[in-house]
């Protein structure tokens, strides 16, 4: 792989752009229902219908009154379960500083397995986070989900390079494996001094300057 040969960069948000912690709505959550800790983790991130809410399939509403009726939710209204449930999110401001540096050399893309009320929040409290990329590519509006290849078609096709013009980054080995099987060269995420790293070793990063 040559210096100049990726010209796009495709950015995973959960635990690289942002760090997250489903256990804090889990948290929030509980005081309001009998249900244990571990039956409130699973209905929210391991269920089919949260598959369905990250692909966009069901509504924000619908997705609010499916959680609280099978909780058994007590005096939790939809403003106050939309913030229980989206607070999850925190960050160090490295790797957005990092991304800031990259956009001098590359396209950024965000490329994200989320749902409606989390990319709200994120929107309305990380906006910086957001606008430092140059298009975003979001499951619950493409209606599917990593490691689907329809999202990272989407990306690639929308930046007019070919796949192995497109480096893609998430801290997911099967979804970094689902990339690179599409042709996309791709590093799994381990930090941001570790990604640095790699990038140099793969040649993309930092890019050499030819003298006029």
């Amino acid at each position: 792989m040559t210096t100049a040969a990726v010209k796009v960069i495709l950015c995973d948000l959960g635990n690289v752009l942002l760090h997250f912690d489903h256990r804090i709505a889990v948290r929030r959550i509980q005081p309001h229902c009998d249900k244990s800790f571990d039956e409130i983790y699973q209905l929210f991130f391991d269920s089919p219908f949260t598959k369905d809410y990250e692909e966009g399939r069901i509504s924000s509403s619908d997705f609010f009154k499916h959680v609280t009726d099978a909780l058994a939710v007590r005096g939790l209204g939809y403003e106050d379960f939309c913030a229980a449930w989206s607070d999850i999110f925190f960050d160090s401001g490295e790797m957005l500083a990092w991304l800031k540096e990259l956009k001098k050399d590359f396209r950024l893309y965000l490329v994200s397995n989320i749902n409606e009320m989390h990319y709200a929040f994120i929107q309305k409290n990380f906006s910086d986070h957001i606008a430092v990329f140059d298009d975003i590519f979001l499951s619950y509006e493409i209606g599917r989900r990593k490691p689907h290849q329809e999202i990272y078609e989407r990306a690639i096709r929308a930046s007019g390079f070919h796949a192995s013009q497109c480096l893609y980054i998430d801290d997911r080995e099967d979804l970094v494996a689902a990339a690179r099987q599409m042709g996309i060269p791709s590093v799994v995420f381990r930090g941001v001094a570790a990604c640095r790293q790699e990038l140099k070793e793969m040649g993309i990063w930092p890019q050499k300057k030819t003298s006029s």
